[in-house]
């Protein structure tokens, strides 16, 4: 009995091995690197990265992958397993980076209320409630 559990388990284990998903990296842009060990080593086009990998994408950096059919584009700051990264909300499947205008002409800033406007404000109404 002992034998048929553990050969099941080793069936499953291999099974596991084999269906696992690899991704192949497209294109990077800026600083992305993998941790492989205990050291970070720097992801390049070509790469072979496996669901389980760990990566780190810098501020302004990008990373293409595909799988298949399927290109993921993780976009900057984002930081976990591959498999992870794929599927969150913020990775556009088949997407393209955007440029964004960041320039402060264009910037309108809207009337934020202050602790200290709102203190102004109730010493006003203090004063009109004692008349």
């Amino acid at each position: 009995m002992k034998k048929i559990v553990f050969l099941a388990i080793l069936v499953c284990a291999m099974a596991v091995c084999v269906f696992a998903q690899s991704y192949t990296v497209q294109s990077v842009t800026g600083r992305v690197q993998k941790e492989s060990g205990t050291a970070r080593v720097d992801v390049n086009a070509g790469d072979i990265l496996s669901a389980d990998t760990i990566i780190i994408t810098g501020i302004g950096a990008s990373l293409v992958l595909k799988e298949g059919d399927k290109t993921f584009t993780v976009p900057a700051a984002k930081n976990g397993k591959v498999a992870e990264l794929v599927t969150a909300a913020g990775v556009r499947i088949g997407g393209n980076i955007a440029t964004t205008d960041t320039g402060a002409i264009s910037r309108t800033t809207g009337q934020t209320s202050t602790a200290s406007a709102r203190a102004g404000e109730a010493a006003q109404d203090e004063d009109i409630a004692a008349e």
